[in-house]
C-alpha cells in the first residue's frame, strides 16, 4: 500500500480504508486541519462520504474543528484537525543488552519513554517478565502525568475506537482475558486510549505469525511465539516486526523517501528497506538480512553459522576500534545493496554509529561515490537517520499507528 494519499473507494468494504485516508490527510495537515471539500477533492470521496467519515471520527473524539477558511463564494468552509492525544500507541524495542519503550499520540509525538537494561540470551520467562515490567513502568510514568489512564494488564481501555484495523496486513494478537478487539469499533471513553504496542525485535523472525527465528547468537529464541506471549501478559494488541523494519517504516510515515536503505549497526548488523514508499519485507520477512552477506569466503566465522559474513567483520572492526575499517565495509555492503536495488538514499543508525557518526557516513559515502563513478550512476546521499537512537523504538510505535492512516 503506497504511502501517497490515493483516491478513495465509495464501497461498504473499503469504509476503513477510507477513513484512514482521511485520518492520513488530517495528521499531514497538523493544527491547522483541512476542510471537507479538500479533504473530498484530494481522496476522490464523495462530499457526503466524507461529511459521513468526518462525523464518525469526531463522534469517537479523533477530530475537532480548527477555525474557519477563507471563503471563496458562500459559506465558509469549516477546517477540521486530528486531535493527537485521543489515542496512544506504545513501541518497544527489545535489544540484546538494553530494552526502550516510549508512548506517542496520533501524531507520532513521544509523550514518556523508558529505558532499562536487558538480557536477550535470559530465559524466555525471565525476558518476557522483564520487557513486560517496563510497559507497565512507561504507563505508570504517563497516568502519573495524566496522559493515559490505568497499567497494562489491568484494565487499561484501549481499542482502536474507529473501524481502521490495527496491524492491517499483519495478524494482530489481543491479549486474554482483554477487553481489546484489534479494529473494534467501540469509541473510547476518555482521551488517550491505548491502540496497541509495537514490538521491534533482532530478525530474523515472521512478522505475519508473530514468531522468532533463529536470531543469531540466540538460538534458543527459534520459533517462540512472542507477539501472542507479550498480548498474553500486556492484555493489549500486539504487533511484532524486526528493529531495522521498524525504523524503516519511520522512514515511510515520515514520506523521507521513496527508495532507500537504513542500515542498523548496534549489537547486530541489518538493513531496513524501503521500495516504492513502502517498507519491503519479503515473502518471510527475510528480507534485510543485510548483515549475513558473505564478503570474504575464508573469513572468520559468524553466529549465523556461515563464515566471512558482513555483520562478523564489520563487528570485529568495531571491537578492536577501528572505525576506519568497520566504515570501509559497511560502505562494501551499503555499494552492494545500492547496485542490487538502484536506491536512492541510505541512511545510517544504531548505537556504533551513533557513537561517532561522521567516519561512518564519510566512508560509506566515499564507497558508493566510488563504486557510481565506475558505474556512471548520480551519486546518492549517506545521511545519519534523522531520529537517531529513537528511529527504532519510535519505529515500534508506528507498528500500531500505520494501519490507521493506511500506511506500512
Amino acid at each position: 500500500m503506497s504511502g501517497a494519499a490515493g483516491p478513495g473507494a465509495n464501497l461498504t468494504a473499503l469504509r476503513s480504508y477510507n477513513a484512514a485516508l482521511v485520518l492520513r490527510l488530517l495528521r499531514d495537515a497538523g493544527e491547522d486541519g483541512v476542510s471537507r471539500p479538500e479533504l473530498a477533492g484530494r481522496t476522490g470521496l464523495t462530499p457526503q462520504a466524507v461529511s459521513k467519515i468526518t462525523a464518525r471520527l469526531r463522534a469517537e473524539g479523533l477530530l475537532a474543528e480548527a477555525g474557519q477558511r477563507a471563503s471563496t463564494g458562500g459559506k465558509p468552509p469549516t477546517a477540521v484537525r486530528l486531535v493527537p492525544d485521543a489515542r496512544h500507541a506504545i513501541g518497544l524495542q527489545l535489544d540484546r543488552d538494553e530494552v526502550r519503550a516510549v508512548l506517542v499520540d496520533l501524531a507520532g509525538t513521544s509523550v514518556a519513554a523508558r529505558s532499562a537494561p536487558f538480557d536477550f540470551g535470559a530465559p524466555a520467562e525471565e525476558a518476557l517478565a522483564a520487557a513486560t515490567a517496563e510497559v507497565r513502568a512507561l504507563l505508570a510514568d504517563a497516568a502519573g502525568r495524566g496522559v493515559v489512564g490505568g497499567t497494562a494488564g489491568g484494565g487499561v481501555a484501549a481499542g482502536a475506537g474507529t473501524d481502521v484495523a490495527v496491524g492491517a496486513g499483519a495478524d494482530v494478537a489481543a491479549g486474554g482475558g482483554s477487553d481489546i478487539a484489534a479494529g473494534g469499533g467501540s469509541a473510547l471513553g476518555g482521551g488517550g486510549g491505548l491502540l496497541g504496542v509495537g514490538v521491534a525485535a533482532p530478525g530474523p523472525l515472521d512478522h505475519g505469525s508473530g514468531v522468532l527465528h533463529r536470531v543469531t547468537g540466540f538460538p534458543q529464541w527459534d520459533g517462540f511465539p512472542l507477539r501472542d506471549a507479550l498480548a498474553e501478559r500486556l492484555a493489549l494488541p500486539v504487533v511484532l516486526d524486526k528493529d531495522t523494519n521498524a525504523a524503516a517504516l519511520g522512514l515511510v510515515t515520515a514520506g523521507t523517501a521513496e527508495s532507500a536503505a537504513y542500515l542498523h549497526l548496534g549489537t547486530g548488523l541489518g538493513a531496513g528497506l524501503v521500495l516504492g514508499g513502502d517498507v519491503y519485507r519479503g515473502t518471510r520477512t527475510d528480507a534485510g538480512e543485510f548483515g549475513h552477506q558473505v564478503i570474504q569466503l575464508d573469513g572468520p566465522p559468524c553466529g549465523c553459522g556461515n563464515n566471512g559474513c558482513l555483520e562478523a567483520l564489520c563487528l570485529a572492526a568495531v571491537a578492536r576500534g577501528d572505525r576506519t575499517d568497520a566504515a570501509r565495509l559497511l560502505g562494501i555492503g551499503a555499494t552492494n545493496l545500492v547496485r542490487l536495488l538502484d536506491i536512492d538514499r541510505v541512511l545510517l543508525g544504531g548505537r556504533m554509529v551513533l557513537a561517532d557518526p561522521e567516519p561512518y557516513v564519510r566512508g560509506v559515502a566515499t564507497m558508493i561515490a566510488e563504486d557510481s563513478v565506475r558505474a556512471s550512476r548520480p551519486p546518492i546521499s549517506v545521511d545519519v537517520v534523522e531520529r537517531g537512537e529513537r528511529a527504532v523504538v519510535e519505529g515500534a510505535a508506528r507498528l500500531v499507528l500505520a494501519p490507521l492512516f493506511a500506511l506500512g
